[in-house]
């Protein structure tokens, strides 16, 4: 799995761009955002990798709160990383944090390909959603990448949260505190 490109940039467009990296050139899919972040000709982008049976993507972010942001709305049923695109290039993390905080359907029906429903679905599935930005502790990540974890597993959001609630440690023995939990709920 490709989790970071470090390369220099051959052509550039607002969604997507071409990296030369060691003599073979990939093309990474970019918000708006991330792509008017890149001034230089060396560039590097935190990578969500999706394979498909008829392609290999490659979605890339300066910003690794933009690329938590797209890993968590593309879970959503019904979003993929066309309207996950979509939403980074429209939004940043921390406004989409105070959107969802807020549970503002109109401010998200503005994303291209999001109607009402879409937008409601959205807002009551990511009703817990906080971008780390600048409080970034180390507990708070392993907490984030425990409940990824946990959840890539097929535990519920809630029933993780209930289960690691108070609970520190780096993300390995978060894991191993959580599984423990779950298993009794």
């Amino acid at each position: 799995m490709i989790v970071g490109i470090e390369g220099s940039v051959e052509r550039k467009e607002p969604t997507f761009v071409h990296l030369n990296v060691n003599g073979i050139v990939y093309e990474v899919q970019v918000s708006v955002n991330t792509s008017s972040l890149m001034q230089e000709k060396k560039v590097k982008l935190y990578v969500t990798q999706i394979i498909r049976e008829d392609a290999n993507l490659l979605f890339g972010f300066i910003d690794m709160d933009e690329k938590r942001m797209f890993d968590t709305v593309i879970k959503i049923n019904g979003v993929g990383p066309k309207v996950g695109l979509a939403i980074c290039s429209t939004f940043t993390p921390s406004i989409f944090a105070k959107i969802v905080a807020s549970k503002d359907v109109p401010m998200l029906k503005r994303v291209p390909g999001i109607g009402p429903k879409a937008a409601s679905r959205i807002l009551v599935e990511l009703a817990d959603f906080i971008v780390d930005g600048t409080q970034e502790s180390e507990n708070s990540g392993a907490l984030g990448e425990a409940t990824m974890a946990l959840e890539s597993l097929g535990f519920k959001k809630e029933a993780i949260r209930k289960a690691l609630l108070g609970s520190t440690g780096d993300t390995a023995s978060l894991v191993k505190e959580g599984l423990k939990k779950l298993q009794r709920l």
